[in-house]
């Protein structure tokens, strides 16, 4: 038996079991409920965090440091808690052992936080809040292409990525009612959610029941058939993972992730550095300057779904290379005209082209895998690619900014999210090169 067919096999198998697994809308529900619950905690950490810091440390460069460390860490520690949650077999499965354990430990050092006061002290409760968290976050978002198949993946990371959008009003609310008065309880809201959605999660669902794991299991056990040790000559560890990325003469997957790395630097840079750009170019306060993001939030909001929608019509590739045309396009507008209204604009029309992107691309990713046992390996290699652009993209186009001046900042995001665009493009062109190759193979098996 090969492991394609112990793949389909095990898919058969679980669909014939889909009473006692939850269904696409309620394995979506409780990934939602996850996501939104570990956001929550992750937005007000970087909402009060920083102030925590700044009663110890003077300097905004060290406080801006300790604040990135998060990114840093998940860069390392996230691929490898996939591949390990990959590589894990229970009775629950291989993904709901790790929630059951890190998301309460999590909401407990949430909670230390406020309460460190002392400089050292503060800095290992949040190494440590940011180690946990960043340790079972490719875990929970493993789950939903666990369950759910490849071609309605990308609806249900839509519904993902709103609950994530939407922690940010979560945030701002519990510092708005909480924060001045009661500073340490305010840590308590946010991981009491936590807390919530672990106990969900480790009541409602067994990964154990899930199609991918039931295939990964059919896999091991055409592996130990042929002899094939599981976790080394399979290409089931990371590293086993990461070379057959490399050496995968298509280039597909590889190119993916370069696109996913090089929006993720237009993304950010077109966030982080939208406050000095509104001081210097638009003449706004640094309060208003702060605001010109937010319309743009809501129009990413509104058109995750349609973007999941057009996606499953036109291809996702498509939509993806569409929606960064979009962004691109936004970007030269605002350049174009300078002023605070049409700068706002066009952050609505480059969030909503985002979304095609940011809705499609780990799906793109999951499909992608060679198969179900590494879907937690490229959870990681996802977060890889845009955590990296996250930290690079801002300071390439800070740089161009301190060669050109503010004015030019937007037109060197659109020119960063171009080279985005041809990446895709180039996997779109791989990919139909590649089925076309298929049907011709079959249509000579026919004769």
């Amino acid at each position: 038996m090969t492991s394609a067919t112990a793949e389909e096999d095990a898919m058969v198998s679980a669909a014939r079991t889909e009473r006692r697994a939850p269904g696409t809308g309620r394995i979506t529900f409780y990934v939602a409920l996850a996501v939104f619950a570990q956001e929550s905690t992750w937005n007000f950490y970087d909402n009060r965090v920083p102030e925590l810091l700044r009663d110890h440390v003077a300097s905004a460069a060290v406080v801006g440091l300790l604040m990135g460390m998060d990114n840093l860490l998940g860069i390392f520690i996230q691929p490898y808690m996939g591949n390990r949650s990959d590589n894990t077999r229970t009775p629950w499965g291989r993904r709901i052992p790790y929630l059951a354990v890190m998301m309460p430990l999590g909401a407990v050092l949430f909670l230390l936080i406020p309460h460190a006061t002392a400089l050292g002290p503060l800095i290992l409760a949040i190494f440590a809040y940011a180690l946990v968290m960043n340790s079972f976050k490719p875990v929970s978002e493993s789950l939903m292409p666990d369950f759910i198949e490849p071609a309605r993946r990308g609806r249900a990371n839509a519904a993902v990525k709103i609950a994530s959008a939407l922690t940010t009003i979560v945030a701002a609310l519990v510092s708005l009612l909480l924060v001045d008065d009661h500073p340490k309880l305010a840590f308590a809201v946010p991981a009491a959610l936590m807390l919530i959605a672990a106990a969900v999660l480790v009541w409602r669902v067994r990964d154990s029941r899930s199609a991918a794991y039931r295939a990964a299991l059919a896999e091991d056990e055409a592996a130990a058939a042929d002899g094939t040790p599981r976790d080394a000559d399979a290409g089931t560890t990371m590293r086993a993972v990461i070379r057959d990325l490399l050496r995968d003469p298509d280039r597909s997957r590889l190119l993916v992730i370069l696109a996913v790395f090089a929006f993720g630097g237009a993304w950010f840079a077109s966030r982080s550095l939208m406050t000095p750009y509104g001081v210097e170019v638009l003449g706004l306060s640094d309060g208003e300057a702060g605001g010109l993001t937010l319309p743009g939030g809501i129009a990413y909001v509104l058109a995750a779904f349609p973007a999941a929608l057009l996606a499953e019509r036109f291809g996702r590739l498509r939509v993806m290379a569409a929606g960064m045309v979009v962004f691109a396009a936004a970007m030269v507008l605002g350049t174009a005209v300078p002023t605070p209204a049409a700068t706002i604009a066009a952050l609505c029309l480059a969030s909503a082209g985002a979304a095609g992107f940011v809705i499609n691309a780990a799906v793109v990713l999951w499909n992608l895998a060679p198969s179900s046992r590494v879907l937690g390996s490229y959870t990681g290699l996802y977060t890889v690619g845009w955590m990296s652009g996250g930290l690079a993209g801002p300071a390439v186009v800070g740089l161009a900014v301190d060669v050109t001046g503010w004015s030019l900042m937007l037109l060197h995001i659109a020119v960063l999210t171009v080279l985005a665009v041809l990446l895709v493009l180039r996997v779109d062109r791989l990919r139909r090169a590649t089925a076309l190759a298929g049907e011709a193979a079959r249509g000579e098996d026919g004769r």
